[in-house]
C-alpha cells in the first residue's frame, strides 16, 4: 500500500501542476497524508511488537495508539488547508485541463481501491491500522470526487465545479479524521472502553456471592483489544479471598471480555469499610 501510494501521489502532483487542478492537488495532498500514516503505521507496529521492560512494564503498546493520534491530527490538517485554498480559488478560477485530470483520477482510484483492499484484508484489528484504512478509504471517495469534477468541466466548462469537489473532499478528510482523533484521545487519557458499561459492571462485580463492597474501580485500554482492569473488592469475614478472587476474574473475562485484570480482595474488617466511607464513591477512568 505503501509503495503504490507514494508512487501515484508524486504522479498526481506533477498532473496537479500541469493542468492547474486543485482537486487534484487536494487529492494528492491527501495521499501524501496516506503515504505518512502508512509508514507511521508500519514504524509503530514494529516498535508495539518490542518486548517489555523493567521500565516499561507494558512495552510499546500504545506507540500504535500514538500513531493513530498523530494521522488523524495530520488529517485535520490536511482537511483545513484544502478548504482555505478552495474558497480562495472561488470566483478566480484557472483554466483547468479537464481531459488529463480525468485520466489521472481515473488512476488515482484504481491505486486506492487496491490499497484499500490490502488494508481491509489485513483485519484492521487494530485502531493504528485502521486510521491508516480510513486515510486511503477518503482518499478513494476524493478521487471519484475529482472524477466527478472532471466530467462536469468536460462536459459543460464550468471550472468552479474543481474547486467544489476541493471542498467536499475536504469535508470527506475531517470527518475521517474525527473518529480516529476521538478514539485515539479517549485510549490516551485511559477512559472506559466505549464497549464497557462500567457501571453494569460494578453492579455485577458487587452483586457476586459473598462481595460486600468495590471500590477504586478503574477500566482503560492498553492499546487495541487490551483491555485492563482493577479493582478493590471487599468480602464477608468468613469468605475465601482467593476462591472468590478467581470467580470475579471468570466472570469478567466471560461476561465482559476482559482478561488482564488486577482485583485487591480483602474481608471486609471495620477499618477497612471505615475507610471506604470516608474515601466515598470510586473515581472512574
Amino acid at each position: 500500500m505503501l509503495t503504490l501510494t507514494a508512487a501515484f501521489m508524486a504522479a498526481e502532483v506533477v498532473a496537479g501542476l500541469l493542468t492547474d487542478s486543485l482537486a487534484l492537488l487536494a487529492d494528492a495532498g491527501h495521499m501524501l497524508s496516506d503515504v505518512l500514516s502508512a509508514g507511521l503505521a508500519l514504524g509503530a507496529m514494529r516498535l508495539a511488537r518490542r518486548p517489555a521492560t523493567p521500565q516499561r512494564s507494558f512495552g510499546w503498546r500504545r506507540a500504535e495508539i500514538i500513531a493513530a493520534f498523530v494521522n488523524g491530527v495530520a488529517l485535520v490538517a490536511i482537511a483545513a488547508w484544502i478548504s482555505v485554498a478552495a474558497i480562495q480559488r472561488l470566483g478566480d478560477e484557472p483554466e483547468i485541463l479537464g481531459g488529463w485530470m480525468l485520466v489521472v483520477a481515473l488512476g488515482g482510484l484504481a491505486v486506492n481501491v487496491t490499497a484499500a483492499g490490502v488494508l481491509a484484508r489485513s483485519g484492521r484489528g487494530t485502531l493504528n491500522v485502521e486510521a491508516a484504512y480510513r486515510h486511503v478509504l477518503a482518499d478513494l471517495l476524493g478521487s471519484v470526487g475529482v472524477i466527478v469534477a472532471a466530467v462536469v468541466i468536460l462536459t459543460t466548462g464550468w471550472v468552479a465545479a474543481d474547486a467544489l469537489v476541493s471542498l467536499v473532499i475536504a469535508a470527506l478528510i475531517g470527518l475521517s479524521a474525527w473518529g480516529i482523533v476521538r478514539e485515539s484521545t479517549d485510549v490516551l487519557l485511559e477512559s472506559a472502553p466505549s464497549g464497557i458499561d462500567v457501571e453494569e459492571l460494578e453492579r455485577a462485580l458487587g452483586s457476586a456471592p459473598g462481595v460486600v463492597d468495590v471500590h477504586d474501580l478503574h477500566v482503560w485500554t492498553i492499546t487495541s483489544g487490551f483491555v485492563s482492569l482493577s479493582a478493590h473488592v471487599l468480602v464477608a469475614r468468613e469468605e475465601d479471598c482467593h476462591a472468590r478472587r478467581r470467580e470475579l476474574e471468570a466472570l469478567l473475562a466471560d461476561r465482559f471480555g476482559i482478561a488482564h485484570t488486577t482485583l485487591q480482595v480483602d474481608h471486609a474488617v471495620p477499618e477497612l469499610l471505615a475507610i471506604r466511607r470516608v474515601s466515598g464513591p470510586p473515581r472512574r477512568s
